[in-house]
């Protein structure tokens, strides 16, 4: 390996038809020249090649691999049987000085036939064997085995380079595409990479590039492209007792085809990337090499230096820029562009998926010429929601693994997305909790005009998101609350998962919790932590490791939902198992009553939809029975079913018979006085 440049020192992948013809051309000349003497001075050596003399592509993968003069001719010397029919029959008579000796090269005949010869260059550790260039077979030993030539290698010589089949299960490689445009410092930022990889000594001090930010795929193919390196992705961290083997064909395959080695910390096996097998192995690869991340930065423990890249991710402002530029601000109905800065403020997006849906939303001008302006506002909203939607969805990507296998990928696979349809008419709560309820929405609505352009962002950027406690009993409401505000804002609204969150082991709940509120915010959802006493109780006198690592988890979410930009929603039947600090940190404090018999009266007329067949409903005998709203509406759903099977309207003896149910899943007696009359 040519230690003085790495950058220098690859070689181009691929070239033209002037360029093969041209080696095929050179090669015919060195292998008439390896028969001519081979047949005429078997006894002396033969001179080493030079100049013009040299295979282009021979000269390319020996200035690469850092092979010396005698090493280049030796394994030239070792496919020349392979590459002319009329050499073997040579090579055997000079093994054999003309007693019927093998047609092919060994380590000896190579010693003798070749100026300069060099015994080192065969040990294992020179380039021809540990860049598995040849390999000894025959079991004959060192001097006397067979050369063999890896087929791979034989093809290159030709002057035909393709990926390396055995490195498939391992490392992909990655079609090119046109390079993407970035902002001034992410170019920046790979300017003084490619910098750092020209001044390291070799590729193995080469410094890691490291990313954390969204379309890592987008970058990773545009250092390629403007470094001329060829992309190659991990899919999979090569299992222990091949790891030995699959460096050295990946070190070989970067040498010979500028490889840059793309890990994608997502996409791998969480066992994977958690534990130090990879780093170990990450460490050993003499590659230039990148590592991503789409939500927070995994921490590897590398020996390597770490280049850390700029993240690609635009602020609101340029955002908001993008969305004007691209849409065109002229075209575009008033209020559209009254939307634009909420649309900036509450969707994530990359600049490609901005100008992708700009240029989506001009292809199609006559869909919406004649289309009433907030119709239209709403659609390019959706659209953007549905983006938003995707991404996220990338953010959460359990494994390459799990995903071929079908497991849930995105905010689903540690939340359910609930489809929200309630709308505010369907809420009966109390005036002060209806009140906080449309201030909520409104503070989410006017997050651009008051912190951008009031300026309020740049006082603080602690305590920007907006993060509510709805507390109350089970069934007042909570949830139904979360899907109101939900619809209202044209939001995603997921309930998190707490199960699927919470860890036994150290740090997997932090990290957890990172990639649901990475990917919220990308998405712009709406988080439901229902039952949130279980993950954000309070913190406990420490008395052993135990405690004080659930404090740490405590402070962690203390930290994370005040930096949250979206709505995060707590639910929980006992306010007063929150932590403290939580209450103090959060900016709307809900409570939901118990129904009294008015509320209950008014949750009852809501319960039957508008085409369900209803028989003589006394409101007034339905309203005495002491149910929160969900107990309600579980009763008349019961009811319906009854009447459904008997093909009946609706009655009060249904709704008896599915009260006295309600009350026995309760494990309450069904008060007979309240129901006694209901016929």
């Amino acid at each position: 390996m040519n230690a003085a440049a790495p950058l220098a020192s690859l070689d181009a992948a691929g070239s033209s038809h002037r360029e093969q013809a041209r080696n095929a051309r050179v090669l015919s000349q060195a292998l008439a020249r390896i028969e001519q003497h081979v047949q005429e001075s078997p006894g002396q050596p033969m001179p080493l090649l030079s100049g013009e003399q040299v295979p282009p592509a021979l000269g390319q993968l020996a200035q690469s691999l850092g092979l010396s003069p005698f090493e280049r001719d030796a394994l030239l010397l070792a496919v020349a049987p392979q590459l002319d029919a009329r050499i073997g029959p040579l090579l055997a008579q000079a093994q054999a000085q003309g007693e019927g000796g093998q047609p092919w090269l060994n380590s000896r005949l190579a010693l003798a036939l070749l100026a300069e010869s060099r015994w080192e260059a065969l040990t294992p550790v020179a380039p021809l064997r540990r860049w598995q260039l040849i390999e000894l077979v025959g079991g004959l030993g060192p001097l006397d085995a067979r050369w063999a030539v890896d087929e791979t290698v034989l093809h290159a010589l030709a002057g035909v380079r393709y990926a390396d089949p055995r490195l498939a299960p391992w490392l992909q490689r990655q079609a090119a595409r046109p390079e993407a445009a970035l902002g001034a410092q992410q170019d920046a930022g790979l300017a003084a990479l490619a910098a750092a990889w020209e001044a390291a000594p070799s590729l193995l001090h080469t410094p890691v590039a490291r990313y954390a930010g969204p379309e890592a795929a987008q970058l990773a193919q545009t250092l390629a492209q403007r470094l001329g390196l060829s992309l190659y992705r991990l899919q999979e961290l090569p299992p222990p007792a091949e790891r030995e083997a699959v460096s050295r064909l990946w070190a070989r395959e970067a040498l010979l085809h500028r490889g840059l080695l793309w890990v994608d910390l997502d996409a791998l096996d969480e066992a994977s990337v958690s534990g130090s097998q990879l780093a170990a192995w990450l460490d050993g690869l003499p590659s230039l090499q990148l590592l991503s991340s789409r939500g927070e930065a995994s921490r590897l423990p590398l020996r390597r230096a770490q280049h850390l890249l700029p993240s690609t991710t635009l602020s609101t402002e340029q955002r908001l820029a993008l969305w004007q530029d691209s849409l065109g601000m002229r075209a575009l109905s008033p209020e559209l562009q009254r939307q634009l800065p909420a649309l900036a403020e509450q969707f994530q997006l990359s600049q490609t998926q901005v100008q992708q849906l700009a240029r989506q939303w001009r292809a199609s001008p006559d869909d919406h010429a004649e289309e009433d302006p907030h119709a239209q506002a709403s659609r390019l909203w959706q659209a953007a929601r549905e983006t938003a939607r995707e991404a996220a969805g990338e953010l959460l990507r359990p494994s390459v693994r799990a995903a071929q296998g079908g497991g849930a990928a995105g905010l689903d696979g540690l939340a359910q997305r609930i489809e929200a349809r309630a709308q505010w008419a369907d809420l009966v709560l109390p005036e002060p909790a209806l009140h906080s309820l449309r201030s909520m929405a409104a503070q989410l609505r006017q997050r651009h005009r008051v912190y951008q352009s009031w300026g309020f962002a740049e006082r603080s950027s602690r305590g920007l998101g907006l993060s509510a406690l709805f507390s109350g009993g089970s069934g007042t409401g909570k949830t139904l609350a979360a899907e109101v505000l939900a619809r209202e804002l044209q939001l995603d609204l997921y309930r998190i998962d707490l199960a699927s969150l919470v860890s036994k082991y150290i740090g997997e709940t932090e990290k957890n919790l990172a990639r649901v509120f990475a990917a919220a915010e990308a998405s712009g959802a709406i988080l439901l932590f229902d039952e949130a006493d279980a993950l954000f109780g309070k913190r406990s006198e420490v008395k052993d490791s135990h405690d004080r690592y659930a404090n740490i988890e405590v402070s962690y979410l203390l930290q994370r939902v005040e930096s949250y930009r979206g709505l995060a929603i707590l639910t929980t039947n006992l306010k007063q198992a929150i932590d403290p600090a939580f209450q103090r940190r959060i900016r709307f404090i809900v409570q939901f009553p118990f129904p009294d018999e008015a509320a209950r009266a008014a949750i009852w007329e809501r319960a039957f939809p508008a085409a369900a067949p209803l028989g003589a409903i006394d409101i007034g005998k339905l309203m005495r029975l002491s149910l929160s709203g969900g107990h309600i509406r579980n009763l008349a759903l019961n009811a319906a079913f009854l009447a459904a099977d008997e093909d009946s309207v609706i009655t009060m003896r249904h709704l008896r018979e599915a009260a006295a149910a309600e009350f026995a899943k309760l494990e309450r007696p069904l008060p007979a006085a309240d129901v006694g009359d209901w016929l």
